[in-house]
C-alpha cells in the first residue's frame, strides 16, 4: 500500500503540522491543492486546503478568512454550529477522516484545520466554469423547450425537480470509479416506479468496480442486459423533458457528473423510435410522422439489400422499361452489384463520419460537397451507376430519420451483412438476414423487460402508442411494464369536445 492510500485512511489529529504533513504526502506533485497558513484572532494556528480552480476565491477571503482573523478561539465549543455563527457560510460539516477529506476537496469544498482540534471543518464553497444551458444539437425540435442536460450534475437535477415538483421525485447518489469518483444519480419516482426495477438498477451500478467513469456511455456499457448486441438497450437523451416523461411513465433515469447525456431505462425499440415532438404536436400529424419513421427503418437496413439481390437474382421482378433502363446505365460498370453496393455505401459511411469529425464551420458541407461530387465523378467515370447512387442516397436519408443516434448506428452497420447475403443468396438471404435479425430482437431484453414489447409480447391497450400516437387525452394508462403499480395517468372523461361546451357564444 503507498503512502497517500494508507495516509488517507487516517484520523485527523489533534497536532496542525501533522495534518500538514499527511495532506502534503497525499497531495504531493499536486501544484493545484493550495496549502494556507493564518492566525485565528492572531493566536491559534489555522490552516486551509482548496483545489485551485474549483473554489470561490471571493467568498472564501469575504465570508471565511476574514470572521476568522478577528475572532478568538477560546470562546468556541469545537462544533460545526459554533462555527457557522461565526462564518457566513451556511455549508459546514465536521470530517474526522482522511478519506472524507479527500472526497470533499475533489467536491470542491474548502477544508479548515485547526491547531488543538482532531476535526476538519468541510466549507461549501464550490465554483467552477460550466456551459450555459443550449438547446441540444443532436435532439432539436420544432415545438418543444430549448434547454437540455449541461455537465454540472446541480443543474441538471434542479431541471428535473422544475418540470415535476413532487416529493415523489426520488435522487439516490453513488460514487463510482475507484479513482474519478464519479457522481451517478439513479432518478425514479416512488409510487409509480416499479419496485423490482429500482432494486435492479440500483445493484447493478453498486456493483460497477472500474477505476473511473468519465461519461455516462462506461455506466451503460456496465449494466445492460446484452452487450454483444449491436441493438442499444438503454435510451440516451440531453433533454429534461424527454428525461421527465419516462419518469412519470415508470422507467428510471441515470444522470452522471460531467457529462450531459442521460441514461433511461428500460428502454424498448419503439421507445427508442419515438421523438420528443410526436407528443408536442396534433396527434395525426404526430402518427403520420411516426409512421413515415417506421418506413424509413425499414428501408435504411434494407433497400441496398433489396437492390442487389432484385438486379442479381430476380430481374424478372422489375418492369421491362425499367429493366431496360438501369441495364443500360450498368452496361459499362466493371463491377456486379454487390461490389458497386459496398464501394458506395462505405464511401457514404466514410463522408459522413468525416463530416462528424471536421470542425462545425466545414463538416456539413465536406459532407455534402463531398458526397455529391464522389458520386457525380464515379458515374462519370463508370465505377458505379446512377440508379446505385439514388438507392444509396435514398439509404442515407433515411438514416437521418432515427431519433436516436446508437439505433442509427446499429442498422448501417447491418446493413452491410444483410447486403452480402443478398449478393450470394437473393431474396433468400435478404430474408434469412431479417429472421434472424427479427429473432435476435425477441430474445433481447432492458432490465428484463423485453424489447419488442408491446409488440411481442403482445399488449393490446399500448399499441396506441406504438402503432398511432394516440391523443393525449385517451392514454389514459402507463406502460404496464414499467407502471403498474400505480397504472391510472388520468381520469376518464379528458376528451375535450364534449356538449358542455357546444352553445358558449350562442
Amino acid at each position: 500500500m503507498d503512502a497517500s492510500l494508507s495516509n488517507s485512511l487516517e484520523a485527523v489529529s489533534y497536532s496542525l503540522d501533522d495534518n500538514l504533513r499527511t495532506l502534503q504526502v497525499i497531495y504531493t506533485k499536486c501544484k493545484d491543492v493550495n496549502f494556507h497558513d493564518f492566525l485565528i484572532g492572531g493566536t491559534t494556528r489555522a490552516l486551509i486546503v482548496y483545489i485551485e480552480g474549483m473554489v470561490n476565491l471571493e467568498s472564501l477571503d469575504r465570508n471565511v478568512l476574514s470572521p476568522l482573523l478577528s475572532e478568538t478561539i477560546e470562546e468556541w465549543n469545537y462544533t460545526e454550529k459554533e462555527l457557522s455563527s461565526i462564518i457566513s457560510i451556511s455549508a459546514v460539516k465536521e470530517t474526522s477522516t482522511f478519506s472524507d477529506i479527500i472526497a470533499h476537496l475533489s467536491g470542491g469544498n474548502v477544508e479548515l484545520f485547526i491547531d488543538g482540534i482532531p476535526l476538519a471543518y468541510s466549507l461549501g464553497l464550490a465554483q467552477w466554469e460550466k456551459r450555459n444551458i443550449e438547446e441540444p444539437s443532436a435532439e432539436s425540435v420544432i415545438r418543444g423547450p430549448r434547454e437540455g442536460f449541461t455537465e454540472t450534475m446541480s443543474v441538471n437535477t434542479a431541471m428535473l425537480r422544475r418540470k415535476i415538483k413532487s416529493p415523489s421525485l426520488k435522487m439516490v447518489s453513488y460514487k463510482v470509479g475507484k479513482h474519478t469518483r464519479t457522481e451517478v444519480v439513479v432518478i425514479y419516482m416512488e409510487g409509480i416506479a416499479n419496485e423490482g426495477l429500482i432494486q435492479e438498477v440500483e445493484q447493478r451500478i453498486a456493483e460497477i468496480e472500474i477505476d473511473g467513469i468519465l461519461e455516462s456511455g462506461y455506466i451503460e456499457g456496465l449494466i445492460e442486459d446484452h452487450p454483444l448486441s449491436p441493438f442499444p438497450q438503454i435510451q440516451v437523451t440531453e433533454r429534461p423533458d424527454v428525461v421527465s416523461a419516462a419518469l412519470l411513465e415508470g422507467r428510471t433515469a441515470i444522470l452522471v457528473d460531467g457529462t450531459p447525456f442521460s441514461l433511461i431505462a428500460p428502454a424498448t425499440l419503439f421507445s427508442l423510435l419515438q421523438s420528443p415532438e410526436d407528443y408536442y404536436q396534433r396527434f395525426i400529424i404526430g402518427t403520420l410522422i411516426r409512421w413515415l419513421r417506421y418506413l424509413f427503418f425499414f428501408i435504411t437496413l434494407l433497400l441496398p439489400s433489396l437492390y442487389v439481390a432484385i438486379l442479381t437474382f430476380h430481374q424478372e421482378m422489375v418492369p421491362t422499361s425499367l429493366l431496360l433502363s438501369i441495364a443500360k446505365s450498368r452496361e459499362d460498370i466493371p463491377f456486379p452489384a454487390l461490389v458497386e453496393a459496398l464501394l458506395m455505401e462505405i464511401s457514404f459511411e466514410a463522408l459522413r463520419e468525416a463530416g462528424v469529425r471536421l470542425p462545425k464551420q466545414v463538416g456539413a458541407a465536406v459532407s455534402i460537397v463531398g458526397a455529391l461530387v464522389i458520386g457525380q465523378a464515379a458515374t462519370s467515370a463508370g465505377l458505379v451507376s446512377a440508379p446505385m447512387v439514388m438507392v444509396v442516397a435514398i439509404t442515407g436519408i433515411a438514416s437521418f430519420m432515427m431519433p436516436q443516434y446508437s439505433t442509427g448506428i446499429a442498422l448501417r452497420m447491418l446493413r452491410f451483412p444483410i447486403m452480402i447475403l443478398s449478393g450470394i443468396l437473393g431474396l433468400l438471404g435478404l430474408m434469412l438476414g431479417f429472421i434472424v435479425i427479427v429473432i435476435h430482437l425477441c430474445s433481447l431484453r432492458s432490465l428484463g423487460v423485453p424489447y419488442l414489447q408491446p409488440l411481442a409480447p403482445i399488449k393490446a391497450k399500448e399499441l396506441k402508442d406504438v402503432i398511432f400516437r394516440a391523443p393525449i387525452w385517451s392514454m389514459r394508462t402507463r406502460p404496464k411494464f414499467t407502471g403498474r403499480m400505480n397504472a391510472i395517468r388520468q381520469p376518464s372523461g379528458q376528451r375535450p369536445d364534449s356538449p358542455k361546451g357546444d352553445d358558449i357564444h350562442d
